[in-house]
Parts: C-alpha cells; sequence; structure tokens
C-alpha cells in the first residue's frame, strides 16, 4: 500500500500502481468525469500513469491551468493527426499548448499552403477523429530508435530535433491513432474528452525561429470540453475585437507604429505620451514615499557588461546584434535591461551597511529582438519602457523590502480597479543546471518569498520551472474586464548578479559582505500596461488618467471665443478640455467625440453664453443638463481628488 496525500492535507491509502482516475474515481464518480489530468509530488500526469509510491496528489479539472494545458496538448496532437490525413506528405515541426488554446507548426508538400477556407474541413475531421475516442498511448523509447521511427515516416525536423536537443538515452512518444509525436506529455487518456473545436487563425513561423530557415506554417486552435464554453469564448473574442488597444490606441490617438522608423518601435503621440507622463507620475508619487532614488542610464552598454550579469549567455541570441568599433576593439548592445548599469551605479563608491537599503529607480528603456510573427501592438514590441528598480539590501532586510514592494505593487495596481492574483516562480527542481548561483542562496530567495507571501496573507500559486535564470520571483497577474488574464507586475530576489559584478559593502563588524539585489517593475512595462489597460477600459480610461478629461462643443462659430475662455478658465483647475470648432453640424461633433472617448462634453450655444452656463454630456449619452461653468471645475476636480484620494 502507498499513501497519498491531497492538497486539504488529508491522507488516504492505496494499492501500489493505482492511477489518479482510480483515485478521483473512490472519491465520486461526478469528480472522475470532470478531472482531466492529475499532479503527482509537483509533475503533472497522465490521469492513467500509476503511482508506486508515496506521494501528494492533485485533481485537474479543465478550469484549471493545469487542466486546460493538458487538454489543448492533446488538441495540438489531435490536429496535427487530422492534417497527417488530410495532406499526406505534411511535415511537423513543433506543436505545444499556449496560454489560449494551441498550435502546430506544418509545412506542406509542393508548396503548398493551408487557408482560413480549409479550416472547416479540417475541423470537421479533428472532430471525427475524437469521436472515436483514440487512447493517448505513452511510451519510452531509445533515441536511436526514436529517430529510426520518425525518418521512415519522412519527418525531416522531428529528426534534427531528436539528433539536436534530446540527450542519449530514453525518450517519449505519444500515439493516438496513426499519429505518433515526441513529447514529455502530459495528455488526456483519450481524444473523446475533446467536444468543441475552433481554428482560430494561420500565421508564418520559421523553424526555430531562425529567418535563415525555411517557413512554415503556424496554424492556432482552441478547444474545449463543452460546446458551450467554446460559444462562450468566440463572444468573449468579438468583444475583444472591439477592445483591440491597437484599434482604440489609433482612434483615440495614442500611439502609432512606422514601417520607416522599423517594425515593433512604437511612437508615443502627444496623448499617449500625457497619459504615459501621468502613468510614471502616479508611480513616482507612491515610491517616493518609500525612499526610491530616480537614476537614468544610457540606451546602450558593453558587451562586457551583459557577459558579467550572464545575459548575454542567456539571452543573447534574443538581444539585438552588437555595435562593433573595430579601431577600438570593443562592442556594444543596445540595451537589453536596466540591471546591469544600476549594478555600476551601487559599485560607483564604497557603501556601508548604514547605506542600505539603497532604492535606485529608473523609467529606462530597453531594446530586445522580436521576430516579426511575435510582434503586436504596444503587447510585444522591440523597444518597451520598464518601470524598473532596484534594491540592494543586506539579508536581513530582504523580507521587509520585498513587503514594501508589494504595497506598492498593490497600490499603483488598485488604482486601476484590477484584481489581482499571484504566482510564486520558483527554480525546476529536476534542472538546478539551467540556473546560475549556489543552492544556498536559491533557498534562502524562495524562502523570502514565501514568508512574504505568508505575512501579507496573499494566497500565491507556486509554479516550478518558471523562476528567473538568476532568481526566484514573485509575479502579479490581472483579470480583465472580459476575464482574460495578463501577466503585469513582478518582484525577483538576486542573491546572484552582486556576485557576479562583485558588489559589497562593509558591514557593522567592519566584513566585507555582498548586498542583496531585489528587482521591482510594477507596471512591467509602460507599452505593455497601456495595452492591456486600453483593453480592460475599451479605452474609457479613468478620469484622472485620461488624456482630454472635457471636449468643448460650440454649436457654431460664434461661440468660440466663449469655448477659448472655458479652456482658459479649467487650465487654471487642472482640468484638460480641448475645443472641437470644426465647422460640423453639433451631432456629428458628439458622434467623433464619443469614439475619442472623452469623459465628459460641454455643448454651447446662446443660452449658456447668455448664462454663463455649460450644457454637459456624459460620455455614453447621459444627459447631466445644464449648470454653471465654475461649479463644472469643481465637479471635475472632486471628482479625480476622490479617485486619487488612497494614493
Amino acid at each position: 500500500m502507498i499513501k497519498i496525500t491531497f492538497p486539504d492535507g488529508s491522507v488516504r491509502s492505496y494499492e501500489q500502481g493505482v492511477t489518479g482516475l482510480q483515485i478521483a474515481e473512490s472519491i465520486s464518480p461526478a469528480l472522475a468525469r470532470s478531472v482531466v489530468a492529475c499532479g503527482v509530488n509537483g509533475e503533472t500526469v497522465e490521469l492513467n500513469r500509476p503511482i508506486n509510491e508515496d506521494a501528494k496528489i492533485e485533481l485537474y479539472k479543465f478550469e484549471d491551468e493545469q487542466g486546460k494545458h493538458t487538454f489543448w496538448h492533446t488538441s495540438a496532437h489531435l490536429l496535427a493527426e487530422a492534417l497527417q490525413e488530410l495532406y499526406p506528405g505534411i511535415q511537423f515541426g513543433f506543436g505545444p499548448a499556449v496560454e489560449s488554446g494551441f498550435f502546430y507548426d506544418v509545412l506542406l508538400p509542393n508548396g503548398e499552403s493551408i487557408k482560413e477556407s480549409d479550416f472547416a474541413t479540417i475541423e470537421n475531421k479533428m472532430r471525427e477523429l475524437a469521436s472515436k475516442k483514440e487512447p493517448v498511448v505513452r511510451k519510452e523509447v531509445a533515441k536511436a530508435d526514436a529517430l529510426k521511427e520518425f525518418a521512415a515516416d519522412g519527418q525531416t525536423y522531428k529528426c534534427e530535433h531528436i539528433e539536436q536537443d534530446l540527450e542519449d538515452g530514453t525518450i517519449t512518444t505519444y500515439t493516438q491513432g496513426n499519429f505518433t509525436d515526441l513529447c514529455r506529455g502530459p495528455h488526456l487518456v483519450d481524444t473523446g474528452e475533446i467536444k468543441a473545436i475552433k481554428l482560430t487563425s494561420v500565421a508564418g513561423a520559421f523553424w526555430r525561429g531562425d529567418a535563415t530557415r525555411e517557413q512554415m506554417q503556424r496554424l492556432y486552435g482552441i478547444s474545449f470540453p463543452k460546446k458551450k464554453m467554446l460559444d462562450e469564448y468566440l463572444v468573449m473574442l468579438e468583444e475583444a475585437k472591439k477592445r483591440d488597444h491597437r484599434k482604440i490606441g489609433k482612434e483615440m490617438e495614442l500611439f502609432m507604429f512606422s514601417e520607416k522608423v522599423g517594425k515593433g518601435l512604437p511612437i508615443w503621440l502627444p496623448k499617449g505620451t500625457d497619459m504615459r507622463l501621468r502613468l510614471q507620475d502616479h508611480l513616482r508619487r507612491v515610491q517616493k514615499r518609500y525612499g526610491y532614488q530616480e537614476v537614468i542610464t544610457p540606451h546602450i552598454g558593453s558587451k562586457n557588461l551583459y557577459v558579467t550579469s550572464g545575459h548575454w549567455d542567456h539571452y543573447g541570441k534574443d538581444s539585438f546584434q552588437p555595435i562593433n568599433t573595430p579601431e577600438e576593439g570593443e562592442e556594444y548592445l543596445l540595451k537589453p535591461m536596466n540591471c546591469p548599469h544600476h549594478c555600476e551605479i551601487f559599485a560607483s563608491k564604497p557603501r556601508s551597511y548604514k547605506d542600505l537599503p539603497l532604492r535606485i529607480a529608473e523609467f529606462g528603456t530597453v531594446y530586445r529582438y522580436e521576430q516579426s510573427g511575435e510582434l503586436h501592438g504596444l503587447t510585444r514590441v522591440r523597444s518597451f519602457t520598464q518601470d524598473d528598480a532596484h534594491l540592494f539590501c543586506r539579508p536581513d532586510q530582504v523580507k521587509q523590502e520585498f513587503l514594501n514592494v508589494m504595497d506598492i505593487i498593490n497600490v499603483v495596481l488598485s488604482a486601476f480597479g484590477f484584481n489581482f492574483e499571484a504566482q510564486i516562480s520558483l527554480r525546476d527542481p529536476n534542472n538546478h543546471e539551467k540556473y546560475v548561483g549556489s543552492d544556498e542562496d536559491w533557498v534562502l530567495a524562495e524562502k523570502a518569498i514565501q514568508e512574504a507571501c505568508a505575512e501579507k496573507g496573499l494566497a500565491a500559486k507556486v509554479e516550478y520551472g518558471e523562476a528567473a535564470f538568476y532568481g526566484p520571483k514573485l509575479d502579479f497577474m490581472i483579470k480583465d474586464a472580459i476575464g482574460r488574464r495578463w501577466q503585469l507586475g513582478t518582484i525577483q530576489v538576486d542573491y546572484n548578479l552582486p556576485k557576479r559584478f562583485q558588489l559589497e559593502y562593509t558591514d557593522e563588524d567592519n566584513q566585507k559582505k555582498t548586498p542583496v539585489m531585489i528587482h521591482r517593475a510594477p507596471f512591467g512595462s509602460l507599452e505593455r500596461f497601456t495595452a492591456v489597460l486600453i483593453e480592460h477600459t475599451a479605452g474609457h480610461f479613468p478620469l484622472w488618467l485620461t488624456p482630454n478629461q472635457v471636449s468643448i462643443l460650440p454649436i457654431s462659430e460664434k461661440f468660440n471665443d466663449y469655448a477659448q475662455k472655458l479652456q482658459e478658465y479649467f487650465a487654471q483647475y487642472d482640468v484638460r478640455a480641448v475645443i472641437d470648432d470644426r465647422n460640423e453640424k453639433i451631432g456629428r461633433k458628439v458622434r467623433d467625440n464619443e469614439m475619442k472617448r472623452i469623459p465628459y462634453m460641454l455643448i454651447v450655444g446662446e443660452k449658456e453664453v447668455a448664462e454663463g452656463k455649460v450644457s454637459v454630456r456624459k460620455q455614453g449619452g447621459e444627459d447631466l443638463g445644464s449648470m454653471k461653468y465654475e461649479d463644472f471645475a469643481k465637479k471635475i476636480c472632486e471628482e479625480v481628488r476622490e479617485m486619487t484620494k488612497n494614493f
């Protein structure tokens, strides 16, 4: 018999070799029907995988993140199986589950391509195969045998993957019907769970992300255990299209892109810049209360800076190409991150334990290479500004500084009405080689984060293998107005970078010690945060933040002087007003300003001029009637004051 421990701490005994599905059945038939995967000692596995020793177990439904990942992973294989039947000779690349569904990279023979008009045929084939309830069979094979099997099937890219990426020894494959794939899993027990399928798009994708290699087609899709779930998802997609930050950003004249400037390089227009500066001022006010000092560092740095930090080894291929100066024998990089520069600021003069914590903040613009096919509005760009800060502290100060940063993030994000959840990202317990630093330092860093969360009563989810290469982190995820999850702020504890830069301070015992470094970014990046905020609010920003709070609409040009007088008066109270003095009918002006999502419209004509009033219309069509313009200015000031009183 073996002992199985459940998440609530209860323990039950089962026969050795019991499966997750059998455990679920022992609890209730309803649970057994709804679970799709299980976690065994932190590893997600199939429900039919035997458990042969004492273990901690979690049972995952589709609603759980691990459940979705398993469901969509099998759906990716189902897509490949359907494509294999429909397009003989097709070549397969990679096909993982992603945050919202799955994709598969494929290359059709003879220059053929898949078009959106082919989606219905592919979906029908997927449903046909799923209805057969084909078992998904896991098999362990030797590397040489796997290579022989995929070579016999003519799968060139799979063979390359086996030869270049997989170590000698046993690897795993999964088979359903006539389709076999290289895979670590996990998967559903059979394909019958997949009831509703929708292919969403097709795009180009270079093999291995290398622009010098073959361009494949990346076919995206999503699936659900119930048709109702798919229907709800499609409704959400339609709403997401209306909220697309690229569309709204253009309508509101916030930002733009130019092919001549370059792909993925956003240009902030005056209204967007105004809003961005207000975001920065919001964070500045908060972090000033916590003793931060702001700095500015160069947009480039010596390649040696990033070799020292370890970023070059881990991310060098993702950065922009070096800038060479042959006459001086030096190489520079466009700055891909701010932390090495801040380490140099710490090292610029002797530090004492009395100087710590040292909190250095910067709105630092950084540059990273993203492939053209991965660029997406402000959410995936090649140039972005991090609201970055690095805290250098003594080991005994780490937890309190971490708690303070948690408070800052709470104040910053709650100003926008966001509800957020947190994720503790720790090392992969089975692969320490991809991280730098000693096990002792990692244990201390992970402990500090977990204790801080416990002290704050923050029910953070733990994810193994999601830590940065230099340290564990706490990531903050928000849900937007239509239920999508976005990762925004982050806090990271780092014992390693200070050692790599040989940073030190003199402790009270007069000995040289190495400080601990905390990385922190509440917004994450101003670009991504702005995109999320646009889609969350559909462009209806909080009154304190929106670029234009008021639009003054004179009925005819005879009242332009009065409109100018109003604008100048409002400016004295920091009420941001614009005048729409176009020679258009008032109905057209109202419609156009609704599109610009300006919170208040003031309609002025002969009656308003005579009485010193304004007719007030709220965004969305609500008529607030007529009031003295002095009273309206006070109303706006009071609304802003009420909104911002807690930050």
